[in-house]
């Protein structure tokens, strides 16, 4: 149905569309507004000072994971994907769980390889906790490709590794870069790692100018330059990819994995199995192994801290489900450039920083609570007090803009596989909108809104620097206590709440796991 000017101020779906992209867009806008305040003489010490070792070091970092999650991540996906060796069905998924460990928890069990931290710890513990967002993709891509191509070239006298760099790289050229530009924006988006581990970042920088010197027009410049490395990131994603297309047609036969030498069998095991014991089981057995030590300090404080980080990620997740099911649910009623935009503008807050999203929602929400004050006090000659920062309501509005990408993601991918013609069909018998949506639709996508719930809340559990910046006081999580008490140096007792986010944090990667095996061809 089209949808015109007219029709678009008046649909109920069009205009719930576009609440929710400018609520979604608010926090970007804000801190590019505040940034335009200089009264403060924050950026003219910050660029005189600590700006060109922020920008250096953020580089720096950057392309020293790039490179080692690819280092990790391609092989790996090209070796348990078309060959047999031992145990190649563990390092199949095995090698995704690594997902399930905060980057800031696996820097906390590697201080004794890198004791005195550095640009080169940090670049290594963020590449073991993200590489796995290369290899999903790589893998899937790997597995969906032709058997006659590669076929093809070896036939012509290509071995296997020519195979490799001259038709399956290539063609998985396009899903290796979108892997790599999510692992670099979560790099942008650290926190944890990176103030551990010393090193002086953008996000380091925000933090330090907001709380330590209490301004908030330096932090917005600051957030302003690191939104300005995301735009750079995705752009040059984009130029990359240009205007080739890689088209890659399903094999009629059944994909069958190749057997190896003795020598390369073991070799493939070796590497497959280093990379799994560095980013999983080594972290996971020295967290168990300090827990141990430790057993005896938990109490009700940590019942009341998972009770927060459950409360809080579940809350998070079902409004972000809830929202995008509508929001996709719109666009699949109305088709338009307008509410496919929207639903775009709905799903940026992913690109964006945790750090940089919670800097505009407090300048926002502290905005409107001051003069809803000076309003209640010219009133009633009395303060009502904080409304919205400061409060939990802040926190799920920016887990919610910061992570509603990954819910409309699952939930577009469900209703691709629901034909349009049953939506039709009921609404052409006389059945409104919510109607088809609750009686057809919702029974559909029960695994979808299951995937998209799980995956935003594991999303939420493992979020810090938004919780840090807008949590009510003397209110905590499992992500901000295990921070807390690694900053202090105390890592034994930070082990029991960072062990908890990893044992919770593997049930999504698991069912990740499982719905990839269903993409092969």
């Amino acid at each position: 149905m089209r949808l015109t000017l007219k029709r678009f101020l008046t649909n109920p779906w069009s205009l719930f569309a576009l609440l929710i992209g400018l609520l979604a867009a608010l926090s970007p806008l804000v801190v590019l507004f505040s940034a335009f305040d200089f009264e403060s003489g924050a950026w003219s010490h910050l660029s005189q000072t600590v700006l060109p070792g922020y920008i250096r070091n953020t580089l720096l970092l950057m392309v020293m994971v790039a490179a080692l999650t690819l280092f990790l991540a391609v092989p790996a996906a090209w070796f348990s994907t078309l060959y047999h060796f031992p145990f190649s069905g563990f390092f199949a998924w095995a090698l995704i769980l690594p997902l399930a460990f905060p980057p800031y928890i696996m820097g906390y069990t590697y201080t004794t390889l890198f004791p005195h931290g550095g640009l080169l710890g940090a670049a290594v513990v963020l590449s073991l906790s993200l590489y796995p967002y290369v290899y999903v993709i790589a893998r899937a891509t790997f597995a969906r490709q032709s058997t006659g191509v590669i076929e093809a070239s070896q036939s012509l006298g290509s071995g296997s590794w020519r195979t490799f760099f001259k038709v399956s790289l290539p063609l998985a050229r396009p899903a290796l870069v979108a892997g790599v530009a999510l692992a670099l924006m979560e790099t942008l988006s650290d926190y944890g790692t990176v103030h551990y581990y010393g090193v002086d970042t953008f996000t380091t920088g925000i933090f330090r100018v907001w709380f330590g010197m209490g301004d908030s027009a330096g932090a917005a410049q600051l957030s302003t330059l690191l939104m300005g490395f995301v735009l750079f990131l995705l752009l040059a994603e984009q130029a990359l990819r240009g205007r080739r297309r890689y088209h890659i047609s399903s094999s009629d036969r059944p994909f069958r994995k190749r057997p190896l030498t003795p020598l390369a069998r073991w070799g493939v095991f070796g590497f497959c199995a280093i990379v799994w014991v560095a980013a999983f089981g080594f972290p996971l057995a020295q967290l168990i192994l300090w827990a141990t030590d430790v057993w005896h300090l938990l109490d009700t404080r940590y019942l009341q801290l998972a009770l927060n980080s459950f409360m809080l990620a579940a809350f998070a997740a079902a409004v972000c489900v809830a929202v995008a099911l509508l929001l996709v649910f719109g666009v699949r009623l109305f088709p338009s450039r307008a509410m496919n935009l929207l639903l775009r503008v709905a799903t940026l807050g992913y690109a964006v920083p945790g750090t940089v999203i919670a800097v505009g929602v407090m300048i926002a929400f502290t905005w409107v609570d001051h003069r809803i004050n000076d309003f209640y006090e010219a009133w009633r000659g009395d303060l009502i007090g904080l409304i919205l920062s400061g409060t939990l309501f802040g926190l799920i509005f920016a887990y919610s803009v910061r992570f509603m990408a990954v819910a409309v993601g699952s939930i577009e991918s469900g209703f691709n596989k629901v034909a349009p013609q049953l939506g039709e069909a009921a609404r052409s018998l006389g059945a409104a909108p919510g109607r088809v949506l609750a009686r057809i639709h919702l029974p559909l996508l029960r695994p979808a809104l299951f995937a998209a719930g799980i995956l935003t809340f594991i999303d939420v559990l493992k979020e810090l620097p938004a919780t840090i910046i807008l949590r009510p006081f003397n209110f905590d999580t499992l992500a901000v206590r295990a921070y807390e008490l690694a900053s202090d140096e105390k890592l034994y007792e930070a082990s029991l709440p960072a062990l908890m986010i990893v044992l919770v944090g593997v049930i999504p990667v698991l069912l990740l796991e499982r719905g990839i095996r269903r993409m092969k061809t």
